[in-house]
This record gives structure tokens, C-alpha cells and sequence, in this order.
């Protein structure tokens, strides 16, 4: 039925609308209609944008996020915002930067030696396969700090940050050629190459523009940096760019602005560079030969060698004909190429026309080398009435374009008009104009820079929005604004507020195309798509200490961390490893030290450290930052920062010495006692061991043998206690008791690890479909509430498939949809026990069929357990 109406054209179903709301007279809808002095228009468009509750949408845009350094997401039609990707800036719910592994991402952008903390993001664009977007990358360019940043559309997140080498600014990137095997990136203010001071005067003769190509690998997403170069351009202030696909695939187009090479002055009265850098008729059109210059940059004698990086110096760019230029209109503010690479249309800011350049005569007319002379630098340069197909005169301030499937249709943003303008720029005819609010930059269409435009819409990215939305202040939001193009005249639908950075441009594509994860493999560093060095599963979380370095492997499940309590001493550095062990989607696990600055967000799956150091002597709170369950608060624990050159008096010590001889005598018996139960723990663990030839197992007998060394000091403390007790000192028999216990819980740790070991060692081998039940166990955070042997937040799982009739399949109908078993009264019960419903964990049916011969495994060497 969905796809029948996604067939209906546009304007039935409006009428459809409209006949709708005409016989809706008396209805709700009517009334809604009258108490907000809505039209039949507006509901219609409305409708158009509206998602229910449950509802995709069609089409997801990436725009930049200007000031803020990151990229914004949302939907269309619905203009909802779904996501902000952190990139250049720290972004604490994502814990972007305040991680290790994130940190290592933002560093990468470091600047000669400086920590650069935020970015100016620019120009989005999405990996190319035939000129079509694949929806596997997306690259965003930073103009403050010239810099390209790769982001993974598996996960959305930030994977690479690579430093342009010799650019001072870059507002020209980032474009995908046609098969994603470079990235352009443009220069913006002409400055010398190197990092030493040239004088403004020596402008034309040290201060270069150029055109960056970032080789690309396409299957790992990543920029590889020595295989990249740099053609050496003229300080033209080269702006933005476009591959070319299908006909012209292989060369790039770069507009420029300031041909006049002025430098400004204006504060020694020369007139200001606005006046300066607009006095040309036409600036330049750079036409370059990508694909025969990488070859060039292959070898040495063709490049020269600046802060690392290779460039190809025009002389020879130009002695193996592949540099060009075109006189353009003056002041260009893009270069489109069309989708089937033939047309190259470029608008310039200060000319009301449209220029539409021919692929085909450019081609013949560098073919047989008819050029109209060269430019200061030996540049050839082609006549642009013999490379043109035509101008069209569109209105005041033309900007952008946008390709639609309709043939030769593009739409262009008239800035100083705050117009769209539909035309073809094959015939050179306007077809329709919208007007729009306020001073509109670039426009987005749905994958309308691609060989495979799809229509439909329009976004127009205002610049500003005046009166649009409720006053918030002197700031105000930007304005995209979708329009529909489906019909034969444009109809603008919504207006959507973007209240974060400047945005300035922005691409879209099929929701189709993109297929992100839903979870991690258990133990993924999402940085690098790797396994994390720190992956822990439950069961191997652990606190250790080397010198003053404390390394704590941690968990995190619905609704408990593991460690609860970490204790370290002033100076310590602490390196905290976190596995998130959820598998169910959306449960994200966040994780803060208070005092600390320190924070992480982990995704089901994902793996994620955090370091500092214990500069503060205290009780710290730790805690997760995400509402994931019902008992979110009781989800936290202490880290405990003492001083150790420090001497505390004890608390016990403090109560004990306001103890009448009765509660000294109470609190004696209390503590042996405990101990007593301690021991009994170790002797059976002792028996375990002893009973099953430890000895006979080098790695087991090690463990014994640390656990003994720490027993064996227990006989002189008692002793001590002995003889305290005897004398009467009861306060002091209690202490040599609790440091008792202390020896006796690190023996009591040592020893179930080797008990441990020793039952991997001497237990029934595992069949593969064991191990696989094994590690899906481990994987999929059961262990985070079942700890075999022993009941912990959940009930043991020993013997589990023997509790019910036909126990194997009630245990997989519960792995794999517990809640539809939540009112079953033996559930119901244990849910009321323990206080705590068993999750959905999305368990395949192997890994469940998997977990049961694993369950079957543990019930044969049961005896071990």
C-alpha cells in the first residue's frame, strides 16, 4: 500500500488533500484550521513533510556546521535532526575528545606542534562510484585550519583528520572524483608554502593558491598522505571545485577570485580588498588534468619537496599540457559539473548571468592548442566565448547550482534576490523562480551534484532568517528551507531553524544507500575498527598497578559498572578500559569521574578508555551518563583517591574507641568470625586444587604459589591477634583481625583464579559449537549478570535446562524473547527477586543454539563449577 501512494503523483494527492479538508467542514481538522488561520496550502504542505510516529524518511542530508566544527544530519522531507557528528571540536555527549581514543582522532589535526580545537567545516561530500554516491565515506574540509576529515557512514563517526601540509586556508573541499580516487581540495587565500615570513610585497612571487589531490583508499576510508600531491597554482584565491564524470572524468575545475592579485591596505588608506579584488572583467576557471598530474607526481624530477609534501610546480604541470585557464564571470562563487560531465555551468557573484561552459569545445580547443595567450605565470588560457555553450541572465547574485533527472534542468541561488531560479542549461531558458528567506548560499539538492540526480527537492541554506522564528536573541538560527520540485512550479514546504555554527553547505542522499551498524563487535575500538587493546568481557574485570600506573579493565551492562569501587593514590595515572557488553540496540552506556573532565559515551560493543591522572586526594562518584534502565542511578561507583605518605586514622578505630568493653568484645567475635567464613572459602578452594593436581600445571601451580605467599603471612597477624585478645586489648585485636581479612580476600582472589584455570585445564573439551556458546555468552554481556557456579545479579545458570519441561527450548524462547515470558509466574518471580528483567540481547538462533551446548557443557563438568 505504501509503495501504491508512493507512485500517486504529487499533485493528486494535494487534491486529494484539498477535497479532504473541503469536506472536513465540521471536523477536527477544521477547527485546528480556523484556531490557527491555517490554509488548505499550508495542511497540504504539511502533510507533504509530515512523518508518523515510526516513519523514515526518504532522503538524509549531511550539512556542515560551520563555527561549531561538526556536521549536522537530518531528514527529508520530514527536516528532522538526527544526529550531530563531532569531527573538528570536542563533543562531550559523544565523549568526543575526552577519551583517549577519540583524542587520538582530534590530534591528528594539530597544527605544527599546536592543539587545534576547532574547525570551520565547509563542504561535505559523499564517496563516488561511477559519479554515484556509494554511501560508504564522507569527507568535510575545514577552512580555518586547512584540514580534511574522513567520517565512516558504518557508524558515523570521525575516523581520520589529515593536515594540508602547506595551505594557510582551504575553503574549497572536499569533492569526490568520479570513483572516490582522490579528494580535491582547493586553496582560499594565496600564502606561501612554507612556514617562514614573506612580506606582502613579494606577493606575486611567493605567496601560491593550489589545488590539493588526496589520494583516497577506498576500502579502508582512510587519506594515504605520501601518495598525495599538491599542483602549485597562482595567488589567484582558487575557491571551489568540482571532478569532472562520464566525458570529462580524469580533470577537475577550480574557480578563483582576485586575479587582480590585490593585497588590501586599508589601514594605510589603499582601498579595501573588496574594491581591490573586483576590478577584473572575469577571474579564472583553472582546467587541470588530475588523472595524467598523479602520474607526473610519481616521479621525483617532477616535484619539489615543501614541509614533506610533494608539489607539482606549474612549469611543469603546464610543460606536459595539463594546466589551463578560462576567463570566467567576475567574482565566481562555484564550478558545477553536469551529470553526464559535458556542462560545466559557473555563476559569478558580481554578474546577473549564468555561464554555461561546453566539455567538448574546452577539450578541441586544448586539443590543437588554440589559446589567446598566457597568464603572468605561462599559464595557457583558452577563450571563453569559443568554451562556452551560453549565458543565461538569472537575477542578482547567482551562487550555486543543483542538477535535477529532468534533462538539462539545473537550480541556481540568487543571494542578493533570495530567489531559486529553475532553468535548463541546454536550451538557456528560466522556467521558474521561488522565493525564499533570507540571502540564500548553497543549495542541496537529493544527490544533485551526482551522475544519478533523483529530484524531488530543494533545501535552500539561508544565511539569514530575520523574522522567521521566535526572538532567542541578537543570534540568530540559519534557515533550510525544503522546497518541493516535483511539480511544474516550485512550492516552498517548511522552514527548519539550524541552530548551530554557521552551516554552509550540505549533501544528500538516499537513506537506501546507507546501511550503518546497529552494534559493534564486542570489543571494537570504533575508532579504528579494530578490537580495543582493553576489550574485557565479564568475568575478566580486574584492577592492576605497575608503579604509580593503575590499569583497570571495566564492563558496563544494564545496571551495573564493574569495578564498583577503585582505589589509587595521589599521582597515580589511571587508565580505565570500558567494554560496553549490551548487544541490544540504543543501549548506550555513558561513563564520567566527577572532578575529573573526563568523558565517554560506548556504544553496544564498543570498547573505550579513559586516562588521567589522580592529581587530588578524595572520594570521586562515577557513574553512567545515559538513562539506560530503570535503575540508571544505582549504576555507579567510587573512585577513591588517597595520599600514601598520608597516615589515616580508621574510622573502625575512631568507632571502637567509643565501644564499652561488651561492643569491643561483639565486634572481636563479629570479625573472627568473618574470617572464619573466609577461610573456609580458601580451604575449599584449596581442596578443589589439591584434589585435581594442580601441581601438575605450571600456570595453576604459579597462581597457587602467589596465593601462598600472600597466606603465609597470615599465621604472624594472628598471632599478634591472639596475643592482643589474651591480654585484654580487644581494639587492637580487631585491627591485626581486619588486616587478617585483608591478606585472606588477596589470597581468596589469586586462588579462584587458579581454580579457574585449572577447571579450563581438566574439563570436558570443548566442541566447536561450545566454544562458539562460549564466546556468544562472554560477548553478548551474559556474564554481566550470571556468573557460573554461583548465584550474582541473576540466578546461576548451572543445571538451568533441567528446571523446565523441554528445557532447551524454553531456554531459547527466553534468550530470544524474554519479554514476551515476563508474566510466566516462575520469570515473574525471579524478575521480582533480583530486581531486574533479563534484557533482549538480539541473539542470533545459532549463537542461541550455540549458548545452549555451551549451558550443556557446563552441566557435564558441573563438579568444577
Amino acid at each position: 500500500m505504501d509503495n501504491y501512494f508512493k507512485k500517486i503523483p504529487s499533485f493528486i494527492l494535494g487534491m486529494s488533500l484539498v477535497a479532504t479538508v473541503s469536506s472536513a467542514s465540521d471536523g477536527e481538522l477544521q477547527k485546528v484550521m480556523k484556531a490557527r488561520g491555517l490554509t488548505e496550502n499550508d495542511v497540504i504542505r504539511a502533510a507533504k513533510t509530515y512523518n508518523p510516529t515510526g516513519v523514515k524518511d526518504e532522503f538524509v542530508v549531511f550539512s556542515s556546521g560551520g563555527q561549531s566544527g561538526q556536521v549536522i544530519v537530518y531528514g527529508v522531507p520530514s527536516m528532522r535532526i538526527l544526529k550531530y557528528i563531532a569531527v573538528f571540536t570536542p563533543e562531550p555527549w559523544q565523549g568526543y575528545g575526552y577519551d583517549v581514543d577519540s583524542l587520538k582522532v582530534l590530534r591528528q589535526g594539530n597544527i605544527r606542534g599546536r592543539e587545534i580545537n576547532w574547525g570551520d567545516t565547509h563542504h561535505p561530500a559523499i564517496s563516488e562510484k561511477d559519479g554515484k554516491y556509494d554511501g560508504k565515506w564522507l569527507a568535510i574540509n575545514d577552512k580555518a585550519n586547512p584540514r580534511i576529515a574522513i567520517i565512516d557512514l558504518e557508524d558515523f563517526e570521525t575516523k581520520q583528520i589529515v593536515v594540508n601540509p602547506v595551505f594557510k586556508s582551504a575553503h574549497g573541499g572536499a569533492f569526490f572524483t568520479q570513483n572516490s580516487e582522490f579528494i580535491i581540495e582547493a586553496a582560499q587565500y594565496a600564502a606561501p608554502f612554507d612556514n617562514e615570513y614573506h612580506p606582502i610585497d613579494e606577493y606575486k612571487e611567493t605567496y601560491r593558491g593550489g589545488v590539493t589531490l588526496w589520494k583516497f583508499d577506498t576500502k579502508k576510508g582512510r587519506i594515504l598522505e605520501k601518495d598525495s600531491f599538491t599542483l602549485e597554482l597562482p595567488p589567484y584565491m582558487q575557491d571551489l571545485s568540482d571532478s569532472g564524470k562520464g566525458v570529462s572524468d580524469g580533470w577537475g575545475f577550480t574557480n578563483s577570485f582576485n586575479t587582480e592579485m590585490y593585497t588590501g591596505g586599508i589601514e594605510v588608506g589603499m582601498p579595501p580588498n573588496e574594491a581591490g579584488m573586483s576590478r577584473n572583467d572575469t577571474d579564472f576557471l583553472h582546467v587541470y588534468n588530475w588523472k595524467k598530474l598523479a602520474e607526473l607526481a610519481k616521479h621525483k624530477e617532477n616535484v619539489q619537496i615543501v614541509n614533506g609534501h610533494k608539489i607539482i610546480p606549474m612549469d611543469i604541470a603546464v610543460k606536459h599540457d595539463t594546466l589551463f585557464l578560462i576567463p570566467e564571470p567576475k567574482s565566481p562563487h562555484g564550478v558545477d559539473v553536469s551529470p553526464d560531465g559535458e556542462y560545466i555551468t559557473v555563476c559569478g557573484k558580481l554578474d546577473t548571468h549564468a555561464s554555461v561552459f561546453k566539455w567538448s569545445k574546452i577539450q578541441n580547443l586544448i586539443k590543437n592548442k588554440k589559446y589567446i595567450g598566457k597568464d603572468p605565470y605561462g599559464i595557457p588560457i583558452l577563450d571563453m566565448k569559443s568554451s562556452l555553450h551560453g549565458q543565461v541572465e538569472l537575477g542578482l547574485g547567482p551562487l550555486h547550482n543543483q542538477y535535477s533527472p529532468v534533462d538539462g534542468e539545473i537550480y541556481t541561488s540568487l543571494y542578493v534576490d533570495s530567489q531559486i531560479v529553475k532553468w535548463n542549461y541546454k536550451t538557456l531558458k528560466v522556467l521558474d523562480k521561488e522565493n525564499v528567506h533570507y540571502n540564500v548560499g548553497h543549495l542541496c539538492g537529493m544527490e544533485g551534484k551526482s551522475a544519478d540526480p533523483q529530484g524531488k527537492y530543494i533545501i535552500s541554506l539561508n544565511k539569514l532568517a530575520i523574522d522567521r522564528f521566535q526572538n532567542v536573541g541578537p543570534l540568530h538560527p540559519q534557515n533550510h528551507q525544503l522546497i518541493d520540485i516535483s511539480g511544474k512550479t516550485m512550492d516552498l514546504l517548511v522552514d527548519m531553524p539550524l541552530p548551530l555554527g554557521e552551516p554552509h553547505q550540505a549533501v544528500a542522499i538516499r537513506a537506501e544507500k546507507l546501511h550503518p551498524h546497529v552494534r559493534y563487535t564486542m570489543g571494537t575500538n570504533s575508532k579504528t575498527g579494530e578490537q580495543h587493546i582493553g576489550k574485557t568481557l565479564a568475568g575478566q574485570e580486574r584492577i592492576e598497578r605497575n608503579g604509580n600506573k593503575v590499569t583497570v579493565y571495566s564492563t558496563l551492562v544494564r545496571s551495573h559498572i564493574n569495578p564498583e569501587r577503585i582505589t589509587v593514590n595521589v599521582g597515580d595515572e589511571v587508565t580505565i578500559h570500558m567494554t560496553n557488553l549490551e548487544r541490544a540496540q540504543d543501549e548506550t552506556h555513558g561513563f564520567t569521574v566527577d572532578h575529573y573532565d573526563v568523558h565517554a559515551s560506548l556504544e553496544p560493543g564498543e570498547t573505550t578508555t579513559l586516562q588521567f591522572t589522580a592529581d587530588i586526594e578524595g572520594v570521586f562518584p562515577y557513574y553512567c551518563t545515559e538513562f539506560c534502565s530503570a535503575l540508571h542511578l544505582e549504576m555507579m561507583g567510587y573512585l577513591m583517591v588517597k595520599d600514601p605518605n598520608k597516615k589515616y586514622v580508621s574510622a573502625q578505630k575512631l568507632k571502637m574507641s567509643t565501644m564499652t568493653p561488651a561492643e569491643l568484645k561483639a565486634e572481636y567475635d563479629k570479625t573472627v568470625a568473618v574470617n572464619d567464613a573466609t577461610d573456609a572459602v580458601i580451604q575449599s578452594v584449596v581442596k578443589f586444587l589439591k584434589d585435581n593436581h594442580f601441581d601438575k600445571h605450571k600456570v595453576v601451580a604459579d597462581l597457587v604459589t602467589d596465593a601462598f605467599d600472600q597466606y603465609g603471612q597470615i599465621p604472624a597477624q594472628k598471632k599478634l591477634a591472639n596475643e592482643a585478645a589474651k591480654a585484654g586489648d580487644l581494639e587492637k585485636a580487631i585491627l591485626f583481625e581486619n588486616m587478617i581479612w585483608q591478606l585472606m580476600v588477596k589470597t581468596a582472589d589469586v586462588g579462584i583464579r587458579a581454580k579457574d584455570a585449572l577447571v579450563r585445564l581438566i574439563a570436558t573439551k570443548q566442541s566447536a559449537a561450545v566454544q562458539n556458546g562460549e564466546r556468544a555468552f562472554g560477548e553478548g554481556g551474559c556474564g554481566g549478570c550470571h556468573v557460573i557456579g554461583k548465584v550474582s545479579s541473576g540466578p546461576d545458570l548451572t543445571g538451568v535446562l533441567q528446571r523446565h519441561e523441554n528445557g532447551e527450548q524454553w531456554v531459547k524462547n527466553f534468550i530470544m524473547k524474554p519479554e514476551a515470558m515476563y508474566e510466566e509466574p516462575y520469570v515473574k518471580g525471579m524478575i521480582d527477586y533480583f530486581n531486574l528483567k533479563m534484557p533482549n540481547q538480539h541473539m542470533s538462533e545459532k549463537e542461541t543454539k550455540d549458548i545452549i551446548e555451551y549451558l550443556k557443557w557446563i552441566d557435564e563438568n558441573a563438579n568444577l563449577f
